[in-house]
This record gives structure tokens, C-alpha cells and sequence, in this order.
């Protein structure tokens, strides 16, 4: 379950027109506390985010469903946030929290988090999106 604190952030993100994933940002934020303060672990800077995500989206922030995985995780992913919340399995959550709590910590450390921005960056950049700004730019220089 999110903080209050970290649900009124993302709201008042949503109030001024942020995007969804700077509003997710703050559930993400929150996740990384978590496994620095030893709530629990992680075993990968990517699974911390993707638990953050997960909570954004119950949360009902409006995120696209994961891109990858199994079709039917997409689909609950997707009805996640139109469904009324459940209360889940007691037996799931407490199996969930004891496996996060034998993970390490160095998921959060700084250089673990410096290391996944810059993979996501580079990801980012060999996109098509990038390849067709760059190619207006040289365009607009020639013009000159």
C-alpha cells in the first residue's frame, strides 16, 4: 500500500497536468526509500521500478500496461486500474514480502541506479524518435 504522502504527490502532479509517468515517478521514488531504508529488497534497480509501477497503476495513475511479458499480465495489468480493488490473498502478499526481504539492497545504491539510467538513456536514443529529430536539425543547419 502507498504512503498518503506519496498518493497526495502524485495527485497534486496529476492537478497540474504532468504526465503519467511523472506522476508515476513519485510511486518509483518511493519504492527506491523502501528497499534504501531495508522495508525490503530488490534484486535489480529494474524489478524496484517495476514495483513502483505496479503501485502506481492500482493506484489509478493512467499508465500504458507493461510492454513486455505474457499476454495475460498486459490484460491485468490494463484492468488493474478499472477494477474495484480486491483485497489480494494474504497468503500471496506475505510469500511476496518474505522473497523481497531475502533480496540485497544494492538494487538502490546510487551507482546500481546511475548504471540503469544510462542503459535506459541509450535505449532512448537508438529509438526511431531520436533518429528523425536528428535528422531535422541537420536539415534545419543546411538551410542556413
Amino acid at each position: 500500500m502507498p504512503e498518503k504522502e506519496t498518493i497526495e504527490r502524485a495527485r497534486e502532479d496529476a492537478q497540474e497536468g504532468k504526465a503519467p509517468t511523472t506522476q508515476a515517478g513519485e510511486f518509483v521514488r518511493e519504492e527506491i526509500h523502501h528497499v534504501r531504508e531495508g522495508k525490503h529488497g530488490a534484486r535489480s534497480p529494474q524489478q524496484a521500478i517495476a514495483i513502483g509501477l505496479s503501485k502506481a497503476r492500482s493506484a489509478g495513475v493512467k499508465l500504458p500496461p507493461p510492454p513486455k511479458g505474457t499476454a495475460s499480465a498486459r490484460k491485468t495489468a490494463k484492468g488493474k486500474s478499472h477494477r474495484t480493488t480486491r483485497r489480494p490473498s494474504s497468503k500471496r502478499s506475505r510469500a511476496i514480502t518474505g522473497a523481497l526481504k531475502r533480496e540485497g539492497r544494492s538494487a538502490a545504491s546510487h551507482r546500481a541506479l546511475a548504471r540503469q539510467a544510462r542503459s535506459a538513456a541509450r535505449r532512448r536514443r537508438s529509438s526511431g524518435r531520436a533518429r528523425t529529430t536528428r535528422s531535422g536539425s541537420r536539415r534545419s543547419s543546411r538551410r542556413k
